[in-house]
């Protein structure tokens, strides 16, 4: 078999990340795996695994962009300009799954939170455009963000 150019290796790469975006989005980080990226991809199990030996990787790989899509929904230039565009963002299935996605991470015995520097980012951005209390209101919407949530998926 011949060898891969660099250029259909990034590409390849490429397409397992986009469709694995979608899938954690969609359908959840815990359901998302090897098998339905391969059939959704066409790129077998052993060839994904090839560019991602660890489930983990594609949210090392993807977090930056999903930090960009919470953070394009988001109006900081004051607290209640932050609440109501946060409440409102909830109505998006993107940043919903990337929110979703932060409480499925907090509650994994496999995957390290620490690790997941989205909040850092949201915190950051928080503190410098609103000063100290910045930081708490982003604990207080992803509080209120969990009990909404939670109760969407209780009425489905």
């Amino acid at each position: 078999m011949p060898k891969r150019s660099k250029a259909e290796t990034k590409h390849t790469i490429e397409q397992i990340l986009i469709e694995a975006q979608k899938q954690i989005l969609e359908m959840g980080y815990d359901v998302m795996s090897y098998s339905s990226l391969s059939e959704a991809t066409g790129i077998s199990r052993t060839g994904i695994s090839h560019h991602f030996p660890h489930k983990s990787d594609f949210l090392i790989q993807l977090e930056p962009k999903f930090a960009s899509l919470l953070m394009e929904h988001l109006d900081f230039s004051c607290r209640d300009a932050l609440r109501t565009s946060w409440l409102r963002a909830l109505e998006s299935p993107t940043f919903s799954g990337i929110v979703k996605l932060f409480f499925s991470i907090c509650g994994s015995s496999q995957l390290d939170s620490a690790q997941y520097k989205t909040l850092g980012s949201l915190n950051a951005k928080a503190s410098a455009e609103l000063g100290e209390h910045g930081p708490s209101m982003i604990d207080m919407l992803l509080g209120r963000s969990a009990v909404l949530l939670f109760s969407q998926k209780q009425l489905v």
